[in-house]
């Protein structure tokens, strides 16, 4: 708000988007709503206008004064505002504003989080807390009183407070807090100046002021003061934090708009397995990152650097340092306490602590200050110092590393003045650590690349590329880790880099523990040394490799270690090894030595008198010396005796020696594998000798024998392995793999649940090899009535698209009829009856139109005129609705017009003709029926009488072209055709009364004979 306007800016380059006018005088506030949709604004001109996010006005309402604060609920679009005399509520479901007196001035207001309640700030001191209905829960008169008033107040966001937590800031120059109670939390805290804006950060965490001392600053949530964010040339009369951001905004009088990005930067401290770190900007956590423990030490006021060696903690605070020490001696303790307080302002960039100094870096400078704050020595370096660590030594004569930006690497001894350059490197350095015998130096320059020198011959042993940080095994003197690029690296003597993914900086490493800091958080990560410890084997250097796993690596890495080292001859190692798994059996250890030396009968009786003959058994069996094993065996245990057979076959296989193999697995019992190398090997008489010589009950080497019988195409032998096991249905399987189908059959006769694996796998090779009807007929057989009858369906159309129609009559036929065996199944009865009557007509359909296709397409017929005629009628007449697949409709009335000419059936040809004119006609008959067309005009206009069909039943003269079809014309009979000359027969169907029996119906339509 600036002036009678509204300036809407994009934050990301300070772009004014578009000025609004709306307001007639002075706008005094702005607020948005919690979802950036909508945002409004209050004037000196007594209206508040309601904005969208488009920029467009769309409400307008006014008060009786000049609104001074609006104000968003949180939760929903309700808007608080507020005048010099009342407060008015508006929400979008009501069309009118709720207005409610004030005894005071209102200056500022707030909802808390929930939304439920609305806290009011009037100029004479008082807060008044609301409902969202208006009305008055609390109410707080504050010391001050109209000396004090309120000029800003809000409510905590923090989600993690057990109470709503409100904030006043008074220009009786105090910042002061409040529950919702109105039960005042803590003491108030003088500010010095008069505040004019509050403003919390997005979790609570941080709040804002600014006012007459033309800056903002940043405090705690409790209200310690932080330091300055920026500072201007007027008051600041606003300042908002942009939500879930570290974003702040500040307003002026002099209408300055100041914007800027908070940076709180990590101030910890690390030594060893102990990591300090700040919390909440006033508070150190010191980890344990071992045991996990942690404790909290409150300063309450901002922590500027922390630093931690040993037993000493060092913490810098704006006007002091505090100097803090361990309780006891123990490792693990975590209670700290204060040792010394130096109470005096410091600037430094970093911050070191020793046994009895502190170390502060300003620059290029060093200062050495004692507990006490004297300054006991300075070193002054030649360009900026970028790291310094406390490498360690005796209480008083602790040795610094220090690496400047220069590339220059120095050692000070905090009782010498005198600074040892270590040596200097051409790019600028970032980290530096020393290794534990202090003989190796590595060092991260600015070019990411990691250096390792040695210290007394000032040689660069090695380099890696993509560091940001590096450390050294502490218990450990060859062994480094360094990180960068999303990857850790570890690295042993001169071996290649072993990686794996990590995410954050390493600070340390501590046996098999790897201290990473990853954003703000350290973490100990366990790092097996399996990796290394093997690249120390593979160089046969068994000592470095011992003192690798003694950092951590799994059992079997151990035992791996301690046969290496026996094979390599190092007893030595490989004793310390089995020391460390407890092992002190020395017969043993010997055994283990004599074998690796050649001694095999002197190690095996060691391991016998150990208790260890399995041990002398697997030397000999991997030596192959069978023959020693089995004297070294006697008569003992059959089993271990088979067990040496089996391996001597194993080995026997492995030399390829196949034969010998078998009749060893075989002697041994293992008859599977013996099987398995005769049929890889087609011996077919081995294989049939095996499968006679083994029980019925052994069921799995038999099946097998089936198996490589089939594969090694002996049908018989397998059949008679699987008759021998009694396995039918395999039986079954290998008769209808091998198509011999009488075999399968006569087993079906015998055993009728074998019907569908016999008929089914028939009755598809029948149809692979086109013989569709006996296919069909094997699945009928089958009980497989759908198969059978899309068999069928597919023999029928394959007929009709390849005009053999005498061939689809036929199938159409036998379709009928097992429709009508399906049909005895009363649930399918009504179904199937329906199709089968379908069927039987378009059965006749197909067998009459066979003669008309033949008459068309043929030049010979082999039919008389008059059946021509009378099938072409009864196909006219049965045409009436679809006509099915391949039947011609051009060609049915053809042959009925040329008949119907050439039987005197004039007006029943001139009507054929005429339907054809109608259709679309082939060449071939263009000609024919265009001279019939005329031919037939000259012709008398009716039909010879001896060709009108007679009604058996009614004895009524029927058309020849009927509209009815073929039936009656009078009695609605159906007439009932001969299937040779289509002639009407002398038949009359007729249904019995109910109570006629068939056999009473029989006995009355015997005529007796005379």
């Amino acid at each position: 708000a600036a002036g009678n306007r509204l300036l809407v800016y994009d934050t990301s380059d300070g772009t004014l988007l578009q000025p609004l006018k709306g307001h007639k005088d002075t706008v005094y506030c702005v607020a948005y709503a919690k979802d950036g949709k909508r945002f409004a604004s209050g004037s000196a001109d007594k209206s508040v206008i309601i904005w969208t996010s488009k920029l467009e006005g769309i409400l307008k309402y006014t008060h009786n004064d000049s609104i001074q604060c609006v104000s968003y609920n949180p939760v929903t679009h309700q808007l608080a505002s507020c005048s010099s005399s009342d407060f008015g509520l508006w929400s979008p479901e009501q069309k009118s504003v709720s207005k409610h007196k004030s005894s005071s001035k209102i200056t500022c207001c707030s909802w808390t989080n929930d939304g439920q309640y609305l806290a009011l700030g009037m100029f004479n001191g008082i807060i008044s807390i609301r409902n969202k209905n208006g009305e008055e829960k609390v109410k707080i008169e504050r010391p001050g009183g109209s000396l004090s008033p309120i000029w800003s107040i809000c409510w905590s966001p923090s989600r993690e407070e057990h109470n709503d937590i409100l904030a006043v800031a008074d220009w009786g120059q105090k910042l002061s807090f409040y529950q919702l109670s109105g039960k005042q939390i803590g003491r108030d805290r003088s500010l010095n100046f008069d505040p004019c804006c509050l403003s919390y950060f997005t979790k609570g965490e941080y709040i804002l002021l600014g006012g007459s001392d033309k800056q903002v600053s940043l405090f705690t949530k409790d209200g310690v003061r932080l330091g300055t964010v920026g500072e201007q040339n007027s008051w600041v009369w606003t300042c908002k934090v942009k939500p879930d951001s570290n974003y702040v905004v500040v307003g002026c009088q002099d209408g300055t708009i100041s914007f800027y990005q908070l940076i709180f930067s990590t101030v910890h401290g690390l030594y060893k397995d102990r990591y300090a770190y700040r919390d909440s900007m006033t508070d150190v956590i010191v980890q344990h990152l071992i045991t996990e423990q942690k404790v909290r030490i409150k300063c309450k006021e901002l922590v500027k650097k922390i630093a931690i060696y040993k037993n000493r903690l060092a913490i810098q605070l704006p006007e002091k340092i505090l100097i803090y020490e361990l309780y006891s001696d123990d490792s693990s303790d975590m209670h700290y306490r204060v040792k010394e307080k130096i109470v005096k302002k410091f600037e430094c960039n970093l911050l070191v602590v020793c046994a009895d100094h502190i170390i502060l870096c300003q620059e290029k400078r060093l200062q050495c200050l004692s507990f006490s704050g004297v300054k006991e020595r300075e070193w002054q370096m030649e360009s900026l110092i970028r790291y310094i660590k406390v490498i360690g030594g005796p209480p008083g004569r602790e040795g610094l590393l220090v690496g400047l930006k220069n590339g220059q690497i120095l050692k000070i001894f905090v009782d010498n003045l005198f600074a040892i350059v270590l040596l200097k490197q051409a790019t600028a350095v970032r980290c530096l650590d020393m290794s534990a015998s202090r003989n190796k130096l590595a060092v991260v320059d600015e070019n990411d690349t990691c250096l390792v020198y040695d210290i007394h011959t000032k040689e660069l042993l090695f380099q890696e590329p993509n560091a940001n940080s590096v450390a050294w095994n502490t218990q450990c003197e060859d062994m480094l880790c360094f990180s960068g690029g999303g990857y850790l690296n570890i690295k042993a003597s001169t071996f290649p880099v072993h990686q794996q993914k990590l995410q954050g900086f390493v600070v340390g490493y501590n046996g098999s523990k790897i201290f990473c800091l990853h954003v703000f958080s350290m973490s100990a990560v366990e790092v097996p040394q399996s990796a290394p410890m093997y690249q120390y084997l593979d160089r046969k250097m068994f000592k470095e490799a011992y003192q690798i796993a003694c950092l951590g690596v799994t059992d079997t890495d151990w035992h791996e270690l301690a046969m290496e080292a026996l094979e390599g001859l190092e007893f030595e190692t490989a004793k310390k090894e089995r020391k460390k798994r407890g092992e002190t059996n020395n017969d043993l250890f010997l055994a283990d030595v004599f074998s690796y030396q050649g001694k095999f009968h002197e190690a095996a009786k060691l391991y016998k008198r150990s208790g260890h003959e399995n041990l002398a058994l697997n030397m000999y069996t991997d030596l192959r010396m069978f023959e020693y094993a089995k004297d070294f065996l006697g008569s003992g245990d059959p089993k271990e005796t088979k067990m040496l057979i089996t391996k001597q076959a194993d080995w026997a296989r492995n030399i390829n020696e196949p034969k010998a193999a078998v009749e060893m697995y075989i002697s041994a019992g293992e008859h599977v594998k013996a099987i398995e190398i005769t049929g890889d090997h087609g011996w077919v008489d081995m294989l049939i000798d095996i499968a006679r010589k083994l029980d019925k009950a052994e069921r799995e080497p038999l099946l097998m024998c089936a198996y490589y019988f089939k594969k090694l195409d002996n049908p018989g032998y397998a059949a008679e392995t699987y008759l021998k096991i009694g396995d039918l249905k395999s039986l079954v399987q290998l008769h209808v793999e091998t198509q011999r189908w009488d075999e399968a059959f006569a087993l079906g006769e015998k055993h009728p649940e074998f019907k569908d694996d016999i008929y089914v796998p028939y009755a598809q090779w029948l149809a692979e090899n086109d013989r569709f009807e006996e296919a069909q007929k094997a699945f009928h057989k089958a009980g497989r009535q759908r198969e059978a009858v899309r068999v069928l369906e597919q023999l029928t159309h394959n007929a009709v698209v390849e005009s053999r129609f005498n061939d689809a009559a036929y199938y159409y036929w036998m379709l009928s009829m097992q429709c009508l065996d399906i049909a005895q199944d009363p649930a399918q009865k009504d179904m199937m009856l329906d199709k089968f009557r379908h069927f039987q007509h378009l059965a006749e359909l197909y067998h009459g139109y066979h003669a008309i296709q033949r008459y068309t397409e043929e030049p010979f017929s082999f039919h008389l005129p008059e059946t021509l005629f009378n099938i072409s009628r009864f196909l006219l007449h049965s045409l009436t609705k679809d006509t099915p697949l391949g039947i011609s409709k051009v060609n049915t009335l053809f042959t009925l017009a040329k008949q119907s000419k050439a039987l005197g059936a004039y007006k029943l040809a001139r009507h054929a003709y005429d339907k054809l004119q109608g259709l679309q006609i082939p060449a071939r008959f263009q000609k024919s029926i265009e001279l019939g067309s005329l031919t037939i005009r000259s012709k008398p206009f009716h039909d010879s009488e001896e060709l009108v069909p007679l009604c058996y039943r009614c004895s009524t003269n029927n058309p020849l072209l009927n509209n009815l079809g073929n039936v009656c014309i009078n009695c609605r009979q159906p007439f009932v055709f001969s299937a040779s000359s289509y002639e009407v027969l002398h038949l009359v169907e007729f249904y019995l009364e109910e109570g006629i029996t068939d056999e009473e119906a029989r006995s009355r339509a015997t005529i007796p004979r005379l």
